[in-house]
Parts: C-alpha cells; sequence; structure tokens
C-alpha cells in the first residue's frame, strides 16, 4: 500500500454534514450495532437486513459519501471475504440448496460490516474514533497501540517507498527468483530501522513524561443528534427481536 493510498483512507464526502460533526461515540456504537444486528441474522430474517442496508444509504446520503468511493474502499476487504464464502455451498452437509441460502446470509452480513466501516472512516478520522474507543472503555493498551500504529505505519511505507525507489535508480530488475534476494535484505533493514526508531521515540516520549496512555479530552454531554441516533438503533433492535420470533 502506497502513502497515496493510505492518505486516501480518511474522512470525505461532506465535511460540514451533520453525520460528520455527529459525535464519535454514537458513530462507532452505531457501527457496532449495525454489524451485530446483520450477523445476527439468518438469510430468511432479510427484512432486518434489509433495514440495515436502508439505514446505511442513509448515512451514506447525508454523509455525501460517492458510491465509487464506498466501493474503491470496500474492494480492499470484501473480495477476501466473499473468495471464503463462495466454497460455502460445497461444504454445507445439508446440501446445496442450504449451502446456498448460507451463502446469500454470509455475503449479506460481510456487505453490511464492510459498508459500515467504511462509512464510520469515511465520516470520522482515525484519532476521533480512538477517542471514541477510550470513551466506549475500550481497553487503553489497544487503544495506545493503535494510535501509535496508525502513526508510524506511515513512516514505515514512506521507508519502503524510499527503498524501492533506491533499487530502481540502481537498475534492480529481478528475473529469476534466485535474483530476488535483495529483496529479503530490503526487509531486514526495514525491521531494523522501525527497531531503531521505535527505540528512539521510547525513549523521548518518556522524556516528555509519556506514562504509557494517550490523554483523552474531556466529551460534551449527548445531544438532540445522538439521542436519535440511539432511538434509531433501539429501532433496529426492535425489528431484529420482532423478525426473530
Amino acid at each position: 500500500m502506497s502513502g497515496r493510498a493510505l492518505a486516501a483512507t480518511g474522512p470525505t464526502g461532506d465535511l460540514g454534514s451533520r453525520v460528520h460533526r455527529l459525535d464519535p461515540r454514537a458513530k462507532v456504537a452505531g457501527v457496532a450495532v449495525v454489524a451485530g444486528v446483520a450477523v445476527s441474522c439468518t438469510a430468511r430474517q432479510w427484512p432486518v437486513l434489509l433495514a440495515c442496508f436502508a439505514l446505511l444509504g442513509m448515512v451514506a446520503v447525508c454523509a455525501r459519501v460517492r458510491a465509487s468511493t464506498a466501493w474503491r474502499r470496500g474492494m480492499i476487504v470484501l473480495p477476501l471475504v466473499l473468495l471464503a464464502a463462495v466454497f460455502v455451498p460445497l461444504t454445507h452437509p445439508d446440501g446445496p440448496e442450504a449451502g446456498l441460502e448460507l451463502l446469500a446470509a454470509v455475503t449479506a452480513k460481510a456487505v453490511i460490516g464492510t459498508f459500515a466501516a467504511v462509512l464510520l472512516g469515511a465520516t470520522t478520522s482515525f484519532p476521533e474514533i480512538l477517542r471514541a474507543l477510550a470513551a466506549l472503555r475500550v481497553p487503553r493498551v489497544l487503544v495506545t497501540v493503535g494510535g501509535l500504529m496508525h502513526r508510524y505505519l506511515f513512516l514505515l511505507v514512506c521507508d519502503l517507498s524510499q527503498m524501492r525507489t533506491a533499487l530502481r535508480a540502481r537498475g534492480y530488475a529481478p528475473r529469476t527468483l534466485v535474483a530476488s534476494g535483495a529483496l529479503g535484505g530490503m526487509a531486514g533493514a526495514l525491521f531494523l530501522r522501525s527497531h531503531a526508531r521505535a527505540e528512539r521515540v521510547q525513549v523521548a516520549m518518556r522524556a516528555r513524561g509519556f506514562s504509557g496512555w494517550m490523554p483523552t479530552p474531556a466529551r460534551a454531554p449527548a445531544g438532540r443528534a445522538e439521542l436519535a441516533v440511539a432511538f434509531v438503533l433501539c429501532a433496529l433492535v426492535e425489528l431484529r427481536v420482532a423478525v426473530g420470533r
């Protein structure tokens, strides 16, 4: 993944929309509820899956997230999930019909979960997501590791890009597996440089009083928009319970 591709994963659409300005805690909770409801459904409970699709579509329209953007970002993960789901009908013990029904359910759930995650990334920056996770009592270790990983992933990609440019400038164009040995040396050099940078960053952060946790600013209480989101999510859960009876 290039640095340009990483930079293209942030918020997009109408940055001033109500969806973008919504409290990140509500958006993270909404993604969790929608994904949880979709995962708990079967193919015969299609009204609930249709409601999830409709809800995500309304959010995308309100945030003015283009369908092409959602499709491009979703294609990073969705093909791998669908590739694994294709083999479900072939191995289902109840026959191909039950397998196809299960395949349809898995496909719908994968699309809903991926679309929900794409919309969250398209309307919320990664630091805001981390602060929302911390406010929702996610273990602080996971939040801190996620923040550091996001920060230094860009540096790793930049180092890798510089190494690739250096190899091309020296005319490196392997045509056989034996001639690609330089790639192993490049991977080792990248690992050593990353390890050395991590040690320097740790010393610098401790010198500045880092205690192991990222500071989180105080959050304002929930407003009308957040209460409306809670109402919609409760209605979705109620629909799931009613259909499942």
